[in-house]
């Protein structure tokens, strides 16, 4: 079937989908409910075990990510092509991945949440939804439901319903919604234990003590965070594992410092719970 063709027999749908994708806007089909489809034969109807109206793509064995967020694409030959193709008929919406374009999406879910955004949020553009407001910001960040009462965050790794251009001018994703998902990390302690502080040769005290010589290793340790492209998960345990091998017997690391390198990693899109396990496995690696 010819590309004119689909797009005149699947209709309205198909039309935003293939007029998003042009303007490098990753797209996928949502089936009624928000949920997305398997978008492979193989995998069709979930047969390959996958659950794809959850954030993360099913375990399937496909040659390329077939679910949920993962499938947001701007490929015209999947979107219209074989598998793809016979789900247009049935999809209810169009979902894009708004991490995928650089974009965040503060989803109001009710007239509360919407008053609450106009009070503390600065303006950007907004698109108005059934129950609420979509307000999309420039910039990612992880995602993240319920930080509030009707508010959730969606930006990397999941999608958003497609709902139109808005009204308004896009603006920078400011602090104060990074700062909803930053949640303070468990406390992990370095066991109490004697230490001998080694004595450098010519004297005087531990560089690690000098809080200018701790800072800027801190503040290196953020940025390589920060600056991780791929193997993020790797990236911040080995981070992690190489701070606390410079500082971790010293007794010079505080909660303050761990917090810090927590924030960069879950501002990366990592979980507060890898955060605590990558952290605890550096400990058992260097014998702290």
């Amino acid at each position: 079937m010819t590309q004119p063709t689909l797009i005149r027999r699947e209709g309205a749908h198909l039309r935003t989908a293939l007029s998003l994708a042009d303007r490098s806007v990753p797209v996928l089909p949502l089936r009624a409910g928000k949920v997305p489809f398997g978008n492979c034969p193989a995998c069709r109807d979930n047969a390959c075990g996958g659950r794809p109206n959850m954030k993360t793509p099913g375990p399937c064995d496909c040659p390329r990510p077939c679910h949920a967020w993962a499938a947001a694409t701007t490929d015209l030959d999947v979107i219209t092509g074989p598998a793809w193709a016979p789900v247009w008929k049935q999809a209810a919406a169009v979902a894009y991945h708004p991490g995928g374009i650089g974009l965040t999406v503060v989803d109001l879910d009710h007239a509360d949440a919407v008053a609450w955004a106009r009070r503390v949020l600065s303006a950007t553009r907004t698109v108005p939804t059934t129950r609420g407001e979509h307000w999309i910001y420039r910039g990612t960040m992880p995602s993240v439901n319920a930080v509030r009462d009707g508010v959730d965050i969606k930006s990397t790794m999941v999608y958003a319903r497609w709902l139109g251009t808005g009204t308004g001018t896009m603006t920078a994703l400011p602090d104060v919604v990074r700062a909803l998902v930053v949640k303070e990390p468990s406390p992990v302690r370095l066991a109490p234990r004697a230490i001998t502080v080694p004595v450098l040769v010519g004297g005087g005290e531990c560089p690690h003590r000098m809080p200018a010589y701790l800072e800027r290793g801190i503040a290196m340790a953020e940025q390589r965070i920060t600056q991780a492209t791929n193997g993020v998960h790797a990236a911040v345990y080995r981070v992690f594992l190489a701070v606390l091998s410079a500082h971790g017997r010293c007794g010079c690391l505080t909660d303050t410092h761990m917090a810090r390198l927590f924030a960069a990693a879950q501002a990366k899109g990592e979980s507060l719970r890898h955060c605590t396990d990558a952290w605890t496995n550096a400990l058992t690696r260097l014998g702290l």
